[in-house]
């Protein structure tokens, strides 16, 4: 099973991501650009697994630049939070 076909999972795998590149020494700005890039990757080419990525790839699509950074932004947040379900 892939990480992306459970939201649950996709969050855990996103945090020890996170996690690590902090740990490895790169600025929170910097994350929040791979996490931007990758969005915008997995928007473009990847099919949504369940309801939580199709909502985010919904709203991935409806927004302009600076708010798909502010989206990989709180998805960043929301990964080193812990206790978001």
């Amino acid at each position: 099973m892939s990480v992306l076909e459970n939201f649950h999972d996709w969050k855990s795998f996103l945090g020890e991501r996170v996690q690590q590149a902090k740990t490895a020494g790169m600025e929170s700005d910097t994350i929040e650009n791979v996490a931007y890039q990758i969005g915008g990757y997995l928007a473009e080419q990847v099919d949504p697994k369940n309801d939580q990525e199709r909502l985010l790839k919904q709203l991935w699509d409806v927004a302009d630049e600076t708010q798909r950074k502010d989206l990989a932004s709180m998805m960043v947040k929301l990964v080193q939070g812990g206790n978001a379900q």
